[in-house]
């Protein structure tokens, strides 16, 4: 939980910062990179709402790859390449760039970090065929959780009135005759 929320607190502060450093390119492309995975993720998680548990691996292995791909690949070979040494040769030295650098630097270490766990929940699908419980689900019962609740065989109980009194249970507001009648 903490790490999502320093994550995205660390995105705007990024992206704030890129467009007032009017490096507003780099971070474009740093949140579009970071984007491109992210749909398969959601519909990794839709599929695992849904109970299609093999077409939420298969989502969730693609997630892997794409990730990997995308952050540990592409972000520190084009990004931080251009921005660690060949934008610090073509504009010169200024602070704001060191402050600049050293956010996509801590972006890169997690990165890594998420990296990690991601392959490690990947090899837990491929191994047991099942991929971990995801923690931070929206949804408060998972697929889990709702074959070992019991449940009673009438849905509803019916010795509650919700505060009614009347023998029909409408406060006395339909008592049995039509409305043309009352009228």
């Amino acid at each position: 939980m903490f790490s999502s929320f320093f994550s995205i607190q660390r995105l705007i502060t990024l992206i704030s910062f890129s467009y007032v450093t009017n490096l507003t390119r780099v971070g474009a492309l740093t949140l579009c990179l970071h984007d491109s995975a992210d749909i398969l993720l959601e519909a990794a998680k839709m599929a695992n709402y849904c109970k299609c548990q093999k077409l939420s691996d298969l989502l969730f292995l693609m997630f892997a790859i794409v990730f990997i791909i995308s952050r540990l690949g592409i972000y520190p070979l084009w990004i931080l390449n251009t921005m660690l040494f060949e934008l610090y040769e073509a504009m010169g030295n200024f602070p704001a760039l060191w402050f600049f650098n050293i956010l996509l630097i801590v972006l890169q270490v997690l990165h890594c970090f998420w990296s990690y766990l991601i392959i490690k929940a990947a090899y837990k699908a491929i191994s047991r065929g099942k991929a971990a419980k995801d923690n931070r689900s929206d949804v408060e019962s998972s697929s889990d959780e709702d074959d070992s609740v019991p449940r009673s065989n009438n849905p509803h109980n019916t010795t509650t009135t919700n505060g009614t009194s009347d023998a029909n249970g409408t406060n006395g507001y339909l008592t049995g005759s039509t409305c043309s009648e009352d009228h």
